[in-house]
């Protein structure tokens, strides 16, 4: 008894430890060039051993972008917790997913949708997500925040639209990813926002700006 908790301890632990390389990996070269045996010998282990753990790349991917996923709704967790309104969650979750973009070589976004059980789960999840947002900024409209004769349903689906383009076509070869990012991102909440909300986002804005140079 005491073996086998030990041993799925050790397989738990080893399973981690693949998931931080192959995350690490992926996010910095992209999937493609990135094969089973190289990360089986930055982790100092066979092959055989590595997909003892996950059959193929695939399932290890998906692992990673579960991994990846669960960061992202536990930070979301941490400003629910202290926020004032939806609109300082928003701006925060601004910030982090330019950490990631940042982090990210953009050879990742391209390539996922080539393994579909991934992406089909991307697409759920983001689905899930764009009907939590909808309450979300309904929130927003009862705070005072956001505009009440906006249609957010239609105004997620054309911003979805306008990331899919960035993600797709070689805008970036002319302007940098983050310019597109945010001028997308700005339009749009200035676009929804109140007069007060409208305040607080350009505050937020001249700060952003000016920590960034």
């Amino acid at each position: 008894m005491e073996e086998n908790v030990k041993n799925s301890a050790l397989r738990t632990e080893l399973r981690e430890r693949i998931i931080d390389t192959a995350v690490e990996a992926f996010t910095k070269h992209g999937i493609k060039s990135i094969t089973m045996d190289e990360i089986a010998a930055s982790l100092g282990i066979s092959k055989r051993t590595l997909y003892e753990v996950f059959s193929d790349k695939e399932t290890l991917l998906e692992a990673c972008v579960l991994r990846r996923l669960e960061k992202e709704e536990q930070y979301l967790k941490e400003i629910l917790a202290v926020a004032s309104n939806v609109l300082e969650v928003i701006l925060k979750l601004f910030q982090y997913s330019i950490e990631q973009f940042h982090a990210t070589n953009k050879k990742f976004f391209e390539e996922i949708k080539k393994y579909p059980r991934v992406s089909e789960m991307m697409m759920r999840r983001h689905d899930r997500n764009s009907a939590a947002a909808i309450q979300f900024f309904k929130e927003g409209v009862s705070q005072g925040i956001f505009r009440d004769d906006v249609n957010f349903e239609i105004m997620g689906l054309l911003v979805r639209e306008q990331l899919d383009l960035l993600m797709n076509t070689d805008i970036c070869q002319k302007y940098s990813f983050l310019s597109v990012y945010e001028s997308i991102m700005f339009t749009y909440l200035r676009g929804i926002s109140t007069e007060r909300g409208a305040q607080e986002l350009e505050n937020f804005i001249r700060e952003y700006r000016r920590n960034k140079r």
